[in-house]
């Protein structure tokens, strides 16, 4: 199943020339890392105070872009600029999921969202995450399979921020959506595991 982070590898080229250019300024992975984050808790916390206002909602595009491109950023920085290590491994994977938490949480406060369905996409997405990184405890490797990965998720709330954030009314095509991301959610976690098994042999 296609995914979002299929088009990495492109949207990396795009990013090398900053990334260089912050590895140069001394900027480091985890200082990018733990910027996502904090990116995430602001938006998230703008949101959760002003529920019944759904303009707020168009924090979640920009938010989504920027997070991704943090993500890909930090990872680079590790991998090119010889700064990987273990705190950083386990920045990286928590601070995703802590993101997601503090970013799409808010949105069981907002109008027109299920409390419901956004609560438990959040778990869900904190269990595909998790299945991503047990890949390596089974003898294989982390694995990014879809097709609802983290890039995948900020795609569709940050479509939905927008759509919403512009005016459209909520109704039951939103809880159709949501619905999906779920179903899809629960198939990334089978996807990953059954992967990982697999290579794992």
């Amino acid at each position: 199943m296609p995914s979002v982070y299929d088009l990495k590898p492109a949207f990396q080229r795009r990013l090398r020339p900053l990334v260089r250019k912050l590895a140069a300024a001394g900027v480091s992975a985890n200082q990018v890392t733990v910027a996502a984050v904090v990116l995430s808790c602001l938006a998230g916390a703008l949101i959760a105070t002003r529920p019944h206002e759904p303009h707020w909602l168009l924090l979640l595009p920009g938010v989504s872009f920027a997070r991704m491109a943090l993500n890909a950023v930090d990872g680079m920085l590790a991998r090119e600029h010889g700064q990987q290590s273990r705190l950083g491994a386990l920045l990286n994977e928590l601070g995703d999921v802590l993101s997601d938490a503090a970013l799409y949480l808010p949105l069981a406060l907002v109008t027109g969202f299920s409390p419901a369905l956004v609560v438990t996409i959040v778990v869900l997405a904190g269990m595909v995450e998790l299945t991503g990184v047990l890949g390596q405890t089974v003898g294989g490797s982390r694995r990014y399979d879809g097709p609802m990965g983290k890039s995948d998720r900020a795609l569709v709330f940050g479509a939905l921020g927008l759509i919403l954030g512009l005016g459209a009314p909520a109704g039951p095509w939103l809880d159709a959506v949501l619905a999906l991301v779920l179903a899809l959610s629960l198939w990334t976690v089978l996807n990953r595991a059954r992967r990982a098994l697999a290579e794992a042999g």
